[in-house]
């Protein structure tokens, strides 16, 4: 049989019909999900409070503008409990005084900042010196890097907060931070509260497609989860754990790629309530270059797939049908990207050999067109839902008809690669971590 024999044979098959209807099917449904639920969030938790006076961190020497988070209303007579914020750090000397400094001019009455120097090469903790006499900073030296998820077991000890709030060594956040994720944890159910990490160096294509997604994917699917009932996963840039609640679940796992998502999971199974706060912002720096954003997105990806494996018993288990939607979604989101590289591997083998593809055409048809155009109405609703604490973003949106484009080729990607993973269980060493930042603005 002939290559091209082959070619027309698979693509008049009927998996391959039932792998093109899939295909086509899958991003129409879940933007429509995901712009009517986020939707549903924003009216029925973010429309109560107007956008207030806390502002966008600035690059040096620019001024800040535009409003980038909502006053909290005064609560005259509450208490507010103390907090420990944990920074886990290594090799962060580039940005880890600013981001501390940023820590340190919290809105917030009694909170401590633990940073887990976690065998760092460079010069992180001297990088922190001029903050030194600040009675609120305690500084933990581990000669052996162990990754992150063991440095954050190390200060759970250490931390005098029942309320812990775990932020990354780049993380900025904004002043009235604190006063939007404490009052979650008024119910004795909640474990986790996620905030709404923005990206600060928008100064790349890159990195500003990178702003975009996340307003209108990682925010927007955070908002639509909730309405779910479960999310996949906290923010490990900065997310409030109850520090009680972490211990139950045997703390961080240090054998997972990703240990936001793990812990998430974990807590959720035990029935824990976890939640999204987008009027909580933190400024964060994204990685500028391919090379490392391919290396985020691909740890990223074999996390998730770990997750999956280690937690499909939720499927077989009644007690956590909460979980069965986003299980489901993860799992589907999977099979995607396999049927988009299978697909587009196909097609370019069928064009390089004469054979006009099945179900492929280099002119937009009726399915392409719908699935570009939802595409682009959930960028922009995420972007309109976002400008309020992030004006900037609104500016970047014309980068959002690229992200079909460049991401969907990166994501899909790096989520076959890590495929592999959903068969695999955790390795039982401890995941290592290695940064490699340049600055802020660099």
């Amino acid at each position: 049989m002939t290559i091209e024999a082959l070619l027309l044979a698979i693509q008049q098959s009927p998996p391959y019909w039932l792998v093109l209807v899939f295909f086509a099917a899958y991003p129409i449904v879940t933007s429509i999900m995901w712009i009517i639920t986020a939707l549903l969030f924003r009216w029925r938790w973010e429309n109560a409070t107007p956008p207030g006076a806390p502002q966008q961190p600035a690059a040096d020497g620019q001024a800040t503008d535009g409003a980038a988070a909502a006053t909290p209303a005064p609560q005259p007579g509450r208490r507010w409990p103390f907090v420990s914020l944990l920074v886990p750090a290594h090799d962060e000397e580039a940005v880890i005084a600013r981001s501390v400094a940023a820590m340190l001019a919290l809105d917030y009455p009694a909170f401590e900042v633990i940073v887990v120097d976690d065998g760092s090469r460079d010069g992180t903790l001297a990088a922190l010196a001029p903050l030194a006499a600040d009675e609120r900073l305690r500084l933990v030296r581990k000669d052996t890097n162990e990754g992150k998820a063991m440095a954050m077991n190390d200060a759970l000890p250490l931390a005098r907060g029942e309320i812990l709030l775990a932020l990354d060594a780049d993380a900025e956040p904004d002043r009235q931070l604190l006063r939007w994720i404490v009052p979650h944890f008024d119910s004795p159910r909640v474990a986790a509260v996620t905030g709404n990490p923005r990206v600060a160096n928008t100064t790349t294509f890159l990195a500003r497609l990178q702003s975009v997604e996340f307003s209108s994917i990682i925010s927007l699917l955070r908002r639509a989860q909730r309405i779910w009932g479960r999310i996949v996963t906290v923010s490990g840039v900065v997310a409030a754990l109850r520090k009680s609640a972490v211990a139950d679940v045997g703390g961080f796992s240090p054998n997972m790629p990703t240990e936001d998502i793990e812990l998430t999971w974990k807590l959720q199974k035990r029935h824990y309530d976890v939640r999204y706060e987008p009027r909580a912002i933190c400024w964060m720096t994204v990685p500028q270059g391919y090379r490392g954003h391919f290396r985020q997105r691909l740890r990223w990806a074999r996390g998730l797939a770990q997750v999956l494996h280690k937690h499909r018993d939720v499927l077989v288990t009644w007690n956590c049908r909460r979980l069965w939607p986003v299980f489901v979604e993860s799992a589907l989101s999977v099979l995607w990207s396999l049927c988009f590289v299978f697909l587009t591997a196909l097609w370019t083998l069928s064009y390089a050999v004469g054979l006009p593809p099945v179900g492929a055409s280099p002119i937009p048809n009726l399915w392409g067109m719908s699935i570009a155009t939802l595409c682009l109405a959930q960028l922009t609703t995420g972007v309109l839902i976002d400008k309020r604490y992030d004006p900037e973003v609104l500016r970047l949106l014309p980068y959002a008809v690229w992200y079909p484009i460049v991401y969907w080729a990166l994501l899909a990607l790096t989520t076959v690669i890590a495929m592999p993973y959903l068969f695999k269980r955790p390795r039982s060493q401890s995941v290592r971590w290695q940064t490699a930042r340049t600055g802020k603005h660099a």
